[in-house]
């Protein structure tokens, strides 16, 4: 948005209105201590058109991996987004600063809203979405927070091969709540079932499994059930990346209870790590212990389809010791971006999208194992992303590359793998793109 200054006569109309005569008498009230009483160096003032070239310079000092070869992943990706994404979203009908408090009164927000958890329910085959969540993280640990109410356990199991930063997230959100948090191993860059099935009992709330895992690698979703579900209440939430949703098992086939995952792949750019959204399904059965919001359609007083929030959970529209969220946002605009990705994408769209990223992947992956001193760290089926043995702590190779214009992926080392790099393709990556990171770490290989 461009910046209008305020004139002095401006300023003086705002404060007559406010009925003080000076800023100084606005905010009086304000202790002295805690105003700053330094005078600013901004320098010299700047016309219009030198102000813009110096944040146009600012502004080219950023990376983009439109001008750099990226393989960073770890849960934000570099998916195509289409310009008419940013170009609907961008229409006045949608871009807004009001969130919509009296939300019968925005039809066109609520329908956006009814498409958008339709399109979540269609691609995970659960039976009921919710408006949208904070980010992936925060939808994992609200399926926790969840899993308790319903089967009032309070033991989460959580498998080493969840993404940490989700498991970071879940321990903040659970440990007021008195959730005892139990680790489950990992083998072979999977989870341990034999682990799994000794550390599942009657006490058990939920196991959180995510496929494809943080490592890259597709858990058997179809094993990890039957295990989870020879408790008597446990259920299992699963984690998932939706746009791998296009060609593998929709988590309701291997009966998933809860499924949450990050949206961002889905139409939003990688931008500095945010804003993102997460989402968040589940079966019918448990729609009351949902957090967030839920949209419905029905009809008006002369016919008329009508949209309006059949389920409003969160301490502001219900008494505060029976909301399920204190979650004040479900990142509207990310989520309007989804649905008009989705729309544009469609089915076999979506499809291309996930079968050019694993395509492409197992390509990089195939050249990369046969470096000597290289291998992957798993022989266990991945999607788009996987993990990589290297010679050199990772760090180093990171370093040096990226003096080279390539971010070759994401150092493990501060999650205890000093020689893994967590490595992501996606359809925007060429062979050319591809075949220059293999060249640069077949250098290594001969430094090793």
């Amino acid at each position: 948005m461009p910046f209008i200054s305020n004139t002095d006569r401006e300023r003086k109309l705002m404060l007559q209105a406010c009925g003080v005569d000076s800023f100084d008498d606005l905010i009086k009230n304000i202790p002295l201590k805690f105003r700053q009483n330094a005078t600013f160096d901004l320098g010299t003032a700047l016309s219009e058109l030198e102000l813009s070239r110096e944040v146009a310079a600012l502004a080219s000092e950023n990376e983009t991996t439109e001008r750099k070869n990226s393989f960073l992943g770890a849960g934000i990706y570099d998916h195509f987004v289409p310009a008419a994404v940013q170009h609907i979203t961008s229409r006045p009908e949608f871009l807004s600063a009001y969130t919509p408090y009296q939300a019968e009164v925005s039809q066109g927000t609520l329908q956006y809203i009814y498409e958008y958890q339709t399109m979540i329910c269609e691609l995970t085959g659960m039976d009921i979405a919710n408006a949208g969540m904070y980010d992936g993280a925060s939808a994992a640990a609200e399926a926790v927070l969840m899993a308790v109410r319903k089967t009032k356990k309070y033991r989460a199991l959580i498998p080493q091969t969840l993404n940490p930063l989700y498991r970071a997230v879940i321990k903040t959100y659970t440990e007021g709540v008195g959730v005892e948090l139990v680790e489950v191993a990992m083998k072979s860059g999977r989870i341990d079932q034999q682990d799994l099935a000794a550390k599942l009992d009657d006490e058990t709330a939920c196991l959180v499994m995510q496929t494809p895992n943080f490592f890259g690698f597709l858990e058997d979703a179809f094993a990890m059930e039957k295990i989870v579900h020879s408790s008597k209440k446990a259920l299992l939430i699963a984690v998932v990346d939706p746009v791998s949703l296009a060609v593998l098992n929709a988590p309701a086939e291997y009966e998933a209870d809860i499924v949450v995952g990050e949206g961002q792949g889905l139409g939003n750019p990688q931008s500095y790590g945010g804003p993102l959204f997460g989402f968040l399904a589940t079966r019918e059965s448990l729609v009351r212990t949902m957090p967030g919001r839920l949209v419905g359609a029905t009809l008006d007083a002369v016919g008329n389809i009508a949209y309006v929030l059949t389920l409003q959970a969160r301490e502001q529209h219900i008494r505060r010791e029976k909301a399920t969220s204190n979650i004040c946002s479900n990142d509207a605009l990310c989520t309007l971006a989804a649905t008009v990705h989705l729309c544009l994408l469609g089915k076999e769209g979506l499809k291309e999208v996930a079968l050019q990223s694993t395509a492409k992947a197992h390509y990089l992956a195939q050249k990369l194992a046969v470096i000597p001193g290289f291998e992957i760290y798993s022989g266990a089926p991945f999607f788009k992303e996987f993990a990589l043995k290297t010679p050199l702590p990772a760090d180093e190779i990171i370093k040096k590359l990226q003096a080279e214009n390539i971010y070759p992926g994401i150092s493990l080392k501060k999650f205890g793998f000093e020689d893994l790099l967590l490595i992501a393709v996606t359809e925007k990556k060429t062979r050319k793109q591809m075949d220059e990171l293999i060249y640069a770490l077949q250098q290594f290989s001969q430094e090793a």
